[in-house]
């Protein structure tokens, strides 16, 4: 077999046979999520929100003083730089996984940008997943573009996938977050599209100097918040198998949804842990 084929990674972790052992509820794990999912029994959750490297990791540039958006950080990590083909095994692994631990009915979202959003697609697509939106995000305080010689990036995407038939669409619900509204004032339709800032103020974790933005790819909890209300209820458990700084747990705290979380860098799961237990206060 050709170990550098996709194909062939999903029909091999597909032959491998899987431990009957239930994921801890609430709880965030330390570790490579490719391997936990691995240890879990198929079909355990509701829902995955899923933020995953993007492979965007080039040399760092740092703005600390910058007037527009807030300090700015280009994103440099070595969890975040891949070389070759890794990424795509990557990104086959872990989707495989995520996939099988999925229930029938469960939403996958994945938050990506241009560098990686086709190898997402695809992979979702091998797994036997549908996609039912690409959701965009655009940064309302984006940065200028420095080297003045593209467009302006400011947006992001989230992929909505669903494994099979019979998925949460709380679509009345929903309405509340769309800012815009009908002519005679009634809710409207939420479309696939999102208007927010890059987190800055309170919501954003600071290293241990205050001012550097500890993860350089936090979320908006909003953001979070409109994906997880929109489909999933009340007690549905939601993974996140990238869980960074906490900010899946604590919106799916606030929908009255269960979490689990899975976290390489102890540095991030240390700071969760301390921003969940804030925000329980």
């Amino acid at each position: 077999m050709d170990a550098r084929n996709p194909r062939t990674h999903r029909k091999m972790e597909a032959s491998r046979i899987i431990p009957a052992t239930p994921p801890v509820v609430g709880k965030i794990r330390r570790g490579d999520c490719v391997s936990v999912m691995s240890e879990w029994e198929t079909e355990c959750v509701d829902a995955i929100y899923a933020d995953p490297p993007y492979n965007a990791s080039r040399a760092g540039v740092s703005l600390p003083n910058n007037k527009t958006g807030g300090a700015y950080y280009k994103i440099n990590e070595a969890w975040d730089s891949f070389q070759g083909d890794d990424y795509v095994q990557f990104t086959y692994k872990w989707i495989g996984q995520a996939a099988r631990v999925l229930k029938r009915g469960g939403s996958l979202f994945i938050s990506c940008s241009m560098h990686n959003i086709g190898e997402v697609i695809i992979a979702a697509k091998e797994m036997q997943l549908k996609q039912n939106n690409i959701i965009v995000w655009r940064k309302t305080n984006a940065m200028p573009s420095i080297a003045k010689r593209t467009f302006t990036y400011t947006t992001e995407y989230t992929c909505w996938f669903v494994k099979g038939t019979g998925w949460v669409f709380n679509y009345h619900d929903i309405k509340k977050y769309n800012p815009q509204k009908t002519k005679d004032g009634k809710p409207k339709q939420m479309p696939d599209f999102v208007e927010l800032p890059i987190v800055q103020g309170r919501e954003r974790v600071r290293g241990d100097n205050g001012n550097r933005a500890l993860h350089p790819a936090q979320k908006p909890e909003k953001l979070i918040e409109v994906l997880l209300a929109a489909t999933t209820k009340l007690g549905d458990i939601v993974l996140d198998p990238f869980m960074g700084t906490g900010t899946t747990a604590i919106v799916a705290e606030k929908l009255n949804r269960k979490w689990i979380g899975i976290e390489m860098e102890s540095i991030y799961v240390s700071a969760a842990e301390k921003r969940i237990c804030a925000a329980r206060k």
